[in-house]
């Protein structure tokens, strides 16, 4: 290969080297010179032709080393200059004020569970769940609750099918505990979970948290409602304060017999009577009883022989007491202005 026509094309490497300004145009530049149909790659196919290989060899490689040089050249020129470019335009601004990051919390329905969870389980409860998509027969029939039963319209109740439904009340978890006992046992849980009703207003929700407890046991042992309502005033007292009236009043609970509810004065008026009370100056918080004989018989416990309590506060309205929470609705609406007043807030 003739040493002009090497220098030529060295030449014509660096001309237009320089006038190379992006990634793309380099690019294109190496499919001219080395691509398949390229000025480097027909070079290389000539030299089966040429009189002296050995030199017309080297006269190639000294023009794809010239090439390459240049091109990585190049091509770190050009990398260098995107960099700078980009570190410029995304500069940090030192001298500018700083973003607070906002921190995470706990949110105070789960600071409420879980300091309820606390209190039972140190009383000796085991805590258990249970599905949210309930059979009709766990979540009435076991829980004497026949179909076309009067007490079902006071449950307004989602159902997907007509025999499954969004569970209307964690005590459903009550007839599935019992019934997966192989023989009668003592038994004292709290059942933690969702439940779901068409209720919509300031202290009743769609979706709502209910913490179901059961105990049973042998009559001989004398699980009684003086039991039943010492468990109501500690979990009270407890949650609540000592500053708060506690109210007793028989009700009806086809689950249980006797029956009645438990009631604190309202955090919100003290008792003088609101909007959110609906001027009552009380705002119920247990429903609880004495567990009714056909819901022991019903799921394997001979009523003459067992017996025990059971009681459902809702986690929502203990969370709205707890820490002074006006509206139920304000617990799922998940704006970071009402979550953040819960950050580091004493339990």
């Amino acid at each position: 290969m003739e040493d002009v026509k090497i220098n030529s094309i060295i030449n014509d490497i660096n001309e237009k080297m320089k006038n190379v300004e992006g990634l793309n145009e380099l690019y294109a530049l190496k499919v001219e010179y080395t691509g398949k149909k390229g000025i480097i790659t027909e070079l290389q196919s000539g030299i089966k032709e040429a009189t002296d290989k050995k030199a017309y060899g080297m006269s190639l490689n000294k023009i794809k080393t010239e090439f390459n040089s240049k091109y990585q050249e190049k091509e770190m020129e050009i990398n260098d200059r995107i960099l700078k470019e980009k570190l410029e335009s995304e500069r940090i601004d030192i001298t500018l004020p700083s973003k607070r990051i906002r921190r995470g919390t706990k949110h105070p329905m789960t600071m409420t569970i879980e300091k309820i969870e606390d209190l039972f389980v140190s009383m000796g409860y085991d805590v258990v769940d249970g599905p949210e998509l309930e059979s009709d027969e766990y979540c009435f029939e076991r829980l004497n609750l026949p179909k076309n039963h009067p007490a079902r319209d006071m449950q307004d109740s989602f159902y997907i099918t007509n025999e499954k439904l969004l569970r209307t009340q964690t005590s459903a978890v009550q007839a599935r505990y019992m019934e997966s006992k192989k023989e009668p046992e003592p038994i004292r849980i709290i059942v933690p979970g969702k439940t779901y009703r068409r209720d919509d207003d300031a202290s009743h929700a769609p979706q709502f948290g209910q913490i179901e407890g059961l105990v049973v046991d042998k009559k001989e042992n004398n699980v009684s409602l003086a039991d039943l309502k010492g468990t109501l005033e500690i979990f009270a007292r407890t949650m609540l304060g000592d500053d708060l009236d506690i109210r007793f009043r028989p009700s009806y609970f086809p689950f249980t017999e006797p029956s009645y509810e438990v009631d604190v004065t309202c955090f919100k008026c003290h008792g003088k009577g609101c909007n959110l009370c609906k001027e009552t100056g009380w705002i119920e918080v247990f429903a609880a009883g004495m567990v009714h004989p056909n819901v022991l018989r019903d799921n394997g416990y001979d009523p003459e022989v067992w017996g025990g309590f059971a009681f459902g506060p809702g986690w929502d309205r203990i969370t709205m007491f707890k820490y002074g929470i006006p509206d139920i609705r304000l617990l799922y609406q998940n704006d970071i202005r009402f979550l953040k007043q819960f950050d580091r807030k004493d339990d």
